[in-house]
């Protein structure tokens, strides 16, 4: 049974930077999609970043393009999502997810079939 694990959350000033963790246990990159998620308090949760597990081809929202960066690390099972000039408006609690289809089908949560339990992010102005 799949797990994953998110970790790197935290409390920033506007402009900084975070690095999200997510270690998947019992998983497998080859054939799948992992992503990030984010929902802040009252709003629906949105896809943030995606990846394919073997292709490394990534997707991302406008939201953050320029600013974040996914990757993975296969040999370790581990998810990545580099944050850099942190908004205010980027605080949420942040999700890792995956799916067993490739990222070109999948966006939707309701698409993925394992979710951490979500790290929060902070940012303050």
């Amino acid at each position: 049974q799949v797990q994953l694990l998110e970790s790197g959350g935290g409390s920033v000033q506007a402009g900084g930077s975070l690095r999200l963790s997510c270690a998947a246990s019992g998983y497998t990159f080859g054939s799948s999609c992992m992503a990030w998620f984010r929902q802040a308090p009252g709003k629906e949760r949105e896809v943030v970043a995606r990846i394919d597990t073997f292709s490394s081809a990534t997707y991302d929202t406008e939201s953050v393009k320029g600013r974040f960066t996914i990757s993975r690390d296969n040999a370790k099972n581990a998810l990545y999502l580099q944050m850099n000039s942190l908004k205010p408006e980027d605080t949420a609690m942040y999700y890792c997810a995956a799916s067993r289809r490739l990222c070109r089908w999948v966006e939707n949560p309701g698409d993925f079939n394992y979710w951490g339990q979500g790290t929060q992010v902070t940012v303050s102005s």
